[in-house]
Parts: structure tokens; C-alpha cells; sequence
């Protein structure tokens, strides 16, 4: 049975502190401070009650504002409740019919409760929502009121007033709520919050529910949607829920079925199942613990040719290797403790093993960007590349630099527990790495954000470097076979160097297979670091007459002496 209350919702109300006595200091002080926060409109203070288009377009500037995880000049709670209020006050006091800015779009419709079938709304979100005929075919995003749900009025009203507002909430931690873990992924479909609301008159436990469909285009395997609406009641500033909602799944749609009236959205949350889970892991501590003996090599090897041979002294290049293969030696390592240990420990334990392995992360990824730029000066500025001291700088870089980036990071309490679920929500892994709730920005920044950094920096190297490569190999064909095959070779050890299957990250989300693919080919870079490494400077008699121009010059160039 459906049930109907008409009870009213408290709107959130801001109440001016009364001016202090002067002759009260602390008052005084109190009062500034009250005063000095409501000045801030992402406090939620200053624009409560106020939906005038300045105060919708103040508050709005907050969605922005506050993405950055940890901000003290939000109030998430009070925020949230704004825009709830504001969707009221459209049904209960405003004069308008349409409202459309940037960020929302309102209508406001007098709706007869003798109505005699169905209502349609289109959903578009560039577009003011409005009523139409049944069509699937012209409007994808579109949301149907069941004519019970009016009916019910009758014999209390002969009509009642209905809002429907999508709302842009952007790509903040307005509107997303504990249950999104923004780090991993997850987010609202098109940042998009689609409220219904008949006023102060509270819709719940609908007999036949409303359908909202949103349009989307075709989601990969490991991401799972699903319907939900936004629960006052959850948490300290409210949180987004399912419960007496059903979700139906299609090609390029969803159809949520809800019965209440409230604001909704379509969530989107990349997500792996237990077996999947594991298979990852193992395939990535078998290919760590792999690379973890080559790395060794090829540290033991790079000492005992220094002192076997004089000008290993004095080159850099080798130095290099070495300074990255150190790097991926301990992230190794350090990815060994923190899957091996999960949460165990002290809060504190925790912390420090997710800051040590966010730093060889990062020590790795700025090395790799550091053997792009010595390619940069070795194969293509030829000339005048010498730096004093080269090495010393470019090791003051590799190390000094992540150490920043992690004193910085770990004094705002970025690191944390943090847990990987399955589509019923169940834990699947537990790590020490970024706090799930708090450190969404500083993950995007300082992990995702300093990847994509190197990364592109290092393919365009490498692609100028295969350029001249095989600019060379073409003007040299007639004269030395296989030239072309040699260049390939090339490129594929220096692409180990510089992290290119790092990048097969970017391709995760296409399925499970490169999800697959990138952990195997990224836990083994150590073991082709340490075949490069071989290669380079273990040539056989005929590589020693005929190797490429790339290899000769990576043994012979000397930057500096230190």
C-alpha cells in the first residue's frame, strides 16, 4: 500500500546572533567569528533561505570549490540542504514556472489530481524539463509519474504543485557522499541529481513506483550502476541509498524505479568481484617478486662492472638504470608489506606504510621521467648537454622531489585505510593507501595527476627517439640488414625504461582483460630492465660492430664528471 504524509520538513533556517554588549570581550569575539563565517557562502550561512538568483548562483560557485577533500570553508551538510530547501520553496512559494541557468533547470507544474493517465516528463539536461506524449525514441532521459500518485489527493485538494529540477552538482564532494569513493572512479552519471518534490508534502511507499530513465552510453563489464536517491538520514549530512529503489538494466539506459519522491541519481562505481580480486593479486606478487630478483641482478651487476671497468665510473647512463631499478625494487617491496599486512597494526602503522608506498611510487615514476630526459639530451639535443654535477641533480629530483610531494600529502592526513568491494558491497581487499572519504583530491593530484605528467612526457621522447630511429634505419637499408628490426628492438627496451606499459592504465577501464594485461606487463618491468640492461652492456661480438646508433651513444656518452 502506498502512504502519503503531509507532514512538512523543517527548512534549515540561519539565526542572526544578537549584537554583544560592549563591555563583553568574549561575546565580542564570538560574534566576529559567527560573523566572519557567514561570510563564506560554502559554509552554507550566508545564503540559507536566500534563492533569489544571486544566492543560487553564490552557492552554486561551491561545487567547485569544495572538490578539494578537507576544505574547512564548506559545509557539505548545510549545502546539500540548501539545494533540498530550494526545490521546496520552487513548489510552495515561488512565482516562476521555468528556472534555467548553467548548473540548474527547474519546472514548476500545477498538476489536477483528477488526472486520468500517466504524466511524462523529459529529463534533457540541457534543456528546461517539460511535459510530453509517451515517446521512448525522442526522449532518452525522461521520468513518469503514475496518475495514482495524484489520485490519492482527491478528497483533499483539488490540485497540488510539482517541481522536477536537474541539477549539476559538478565533479566536487557536493552531493556525492560517503558511499562514493571518488578515488577509485565512482561518480554520478554526468555530475547530473534529478530532484521531484510536491513540497512540504512528503511522498513515500508508493503502491506503483515512479520510473526515472537516464541514458548513458554503453558501460564496461567491471562498472556496475545503480539507482539510488539521496537519504537526509544517513550520516552526519546525508548520504545516497537504494533501499526502495530497483534498478533495470539496458544497452545504453537505466530505468530506476523509486517509491518516493526525493532527489535521485545513477551512480557509477568500478567494481571487481572476489575471484578477480585475487587473481590480480597473485598475478601481481608473482610478477613483483619476479622483477624484485631481476631488479637485484641488475643492481649486483651495475656494481660489479664499476669496478671491472673504469669508465663505469664515470658514465650516467648506467647510473640511471640502476637509481630506477632501486626504486622499483622498493615499491616492490613495499607493495609486499602493505597487501601482506591489510589494516593490521596501530592507526599510525597504517599511516606511514601508506605514505612509504605512495613515495616509491612516486620515486619510480619520477625516475622513469628522468631516463626520458636523459634520452632527450642523448639522442635528441646531441650538443651542448653539459650539466655540472648531472647525476647529483637529477638524484636530488628523483628522491627529493616524491619526498615533498609525501610530507606535503601527509600533513593534510591523506593516508588511511582503504578498501576495495564487489557490486553487494563486500570487501574484497584491504590496503593501507589514501583515505576512502578524505583524500579523493590528493589522490587525483599527486598519484593520477603526476602519472599522466610522465607519462606524456616520456611518449613523446620515445616518439621523437623511434622517429630518429627509423629516419636513420631508412637512409642506412642498402648498406646493414636488419637495421629496422634492430630499431624496434631498441625502442622496446627503452620503453621499459621510461614506463610506457604504465600507460596500459589508461586502457583498465575497456574491460578486465587489459585490467589483466596491465597488471601482468607492469609487475614484470624489472625483469625487461634487466634484460636491457644485459643486452646493453654484455653485446656479442657482431652487436659490438653493428648495434644501433641509440645503444652506442647510451655507452659511450658521458654528461659530466662528477
Amino acid at each position: 500500500m502506498k502512504r502519503l504524509d503531509s507532514s512538512a520538513i523543517t527548512a534549515f533556517k540561519l539565526v542572526p546572533s544578537n549584537f554583544p554588549s560592549p563591555s563583553c570581550d568574549t561575546d565580542q569575539k564570538n560574534s566576529a567569528t559567527i560573523h566572519e563565517e557567514s561570510r563564506q557562502p560554502c559554509k552554507g550561512l550566508i545564503n540559507a533561505n536566500r534563492f533569489d538568483d544571486f544566492g543560487l548562483k553564490d552557492t552554486a560557485k561551491c561545487f567547485s570549490e569544495c572538490a578539494r577533500s578537507g576544505n574547512e570553508s564548506c559545509n557539505l551538510g548545510n549545502l546539500q540542504r540548501y539545494w533540498l530547501n530550494y526545490e521546496i520553496h520552487l513548489a510552495e512559494e515561488s512565482l516562476t514556472e521555468t528556472v534555467n541557468m548553467g548548473f540548474l533547470t527547474a519546472l514548476v507544474k500545477n498538476i489536477s489530481t483528477s488526472i486520468s493517465e500517466d504524466l511524462h516528463f523529459s529529463l534533457t539536461p540541457s534543456q528546461v524539463p517539460k511535459q510530453v506524449t509517451e515517446d521512448e525514441h525522442q526522449h532518452p532521459d525522461r521520468v513518469r509519474l503514475p496518475r495514482s500518485l495524484f489520485e490519492s489527493f482527491q478528497g483533499s485538494r483539488p490540485m497540488v504543485r510539482l517541481a522536477i529540477t536537474i541539477l549539476d552538482v559538478g565533479s566536487g564532494n557536493v552531493f556525492k557522499g560517503p558511499r562514493l569513493s571518488l578515488g577509485d572512479g565512482s561518480s554520478v552519471l554526468n555530475n547530473h541529481v534529478v530532484g521531484l518534490s510536491l513540497g512540504h508534502i512528503n511522498v513515500t511507499g508508493l503502491a506503483e513506483p515512479l520510473e526515472i530513465t537516464f541514458s548513458h552510453q554503453h558501460q564496461p563489464p567491471n562498472v556496475t550502476l545503480s539507482c539510488v536517491f539521496w537519504d537526509v538520514t544517513k550520516g552526519s549530512s546525508g548520504d545516497w541509498s537504494s533501499k526502495g529503489c530497483s534498478t533495470e538494466f539496458g544497452v545504453n539506459r537505466t530505468i530506476c524505479r523509486c517509491d518516493h519522491l526525493t532527489f535521485f541519481a545513477l551512480l557509477l562505481r568500478p567494481v571487481l568481484d572476489q575471484v578477480t580480486v585475487k587473481a590480480l593479486t597473485r598475478i601481481s606478487q608473482a610478477g613483483c617478486g619476479t622483477s624484485m630478483i631481476f631488479l637485484a641482478f641488475t643492481i649486483v651487476l651495475y656494481a660489479v662492472l664499476r669496478f671491472s671497468r673504469q669508465r663505469f665510473k664515470f658514465e650516467d647512463a648506467p647510473k640511471i638504470h640502476v637509481a630506477l631499478s632501486v626504486s622499483l625494487f622498493l615499491l616492490n617491496l613495499a607493495f609486499f608489506i602493505n597487501v601482506g599486512h591489510g589494516l593490521k597494526g596501530s592507526d599510525a602503522a597504517c599511516w606511514a606504510r601508506g605514505a612509504v608506498f605512495h613515495y616509491f611510487l612516486l620515486c619510480a615514476f619520477t625516475w622513469m621521467g628522468l631516463e626520458a630526459f636523459h634520452l632527450y639530451l642523448l639522442v635528441i639535443k646531441v650538443f651542448n648537454t653539459y650539466v655540472g654535477h648531472y647525476f647529483l641533480k637529477l638524484s636530488l629530483v628523483g628522491w627529493g622531489l616524491p619526498a615533498l610531494i609525501v610530507i606535503g600529502t601527509g600533513s593534510a592526513n591523506s593516508y588511511g585505510p582503504y578498501a576495495i568491494r564487489d557490486k553487494k558491497n563486500t570487501t574484497t581487499l584491504e590496503l593501507c593507501w589514501f583515505c576512502e572519504k578524505t583524500a579523493t583530491s590528493a589522490l587525483y593530484v599527486t598519484v593520477h595527476g603526476y602519472f599522466l605528467i610522465t607519462f606524456l612526457f616520456s611518449a613523446v621522447v620515445l616518439g621523437l627517439v623511434a622517429l630518429k630511429i627509423f629516419t636513420l634505419s631508412s637512409a642506412t637499408a642498402g648498406k646493414e640488414k636488419g637495421q629496422h628490426w634492430k630499431g624496434v628492438l631498441t625502442l622496446l627496451g627503452l620503453s621499459s625504461l621510461v614506463g610506457v606499459t604504465w600507460g596500459l592504465a589508461i586502457l583498465t577501464p575497456l574491460g578486465l582483460s587489459t585490467t589483466y594485461v596491465f597488471a601482468l606487463f607492469t609487475s614484470l618491468q624489472g625483469v625487461f630492465i634487466f634484460c636491457w640492461f644485459v643486452v646493453l652492456y654484455f653485446p656479442s661480438q657482431s652487436t659490438m660492430t653493428s648495434s644501433s646508433g641509440t645503444a652506442r651513444a647510451d655507452q659511450a656518452l658521458t654528461v659530466s664528471h662528477e
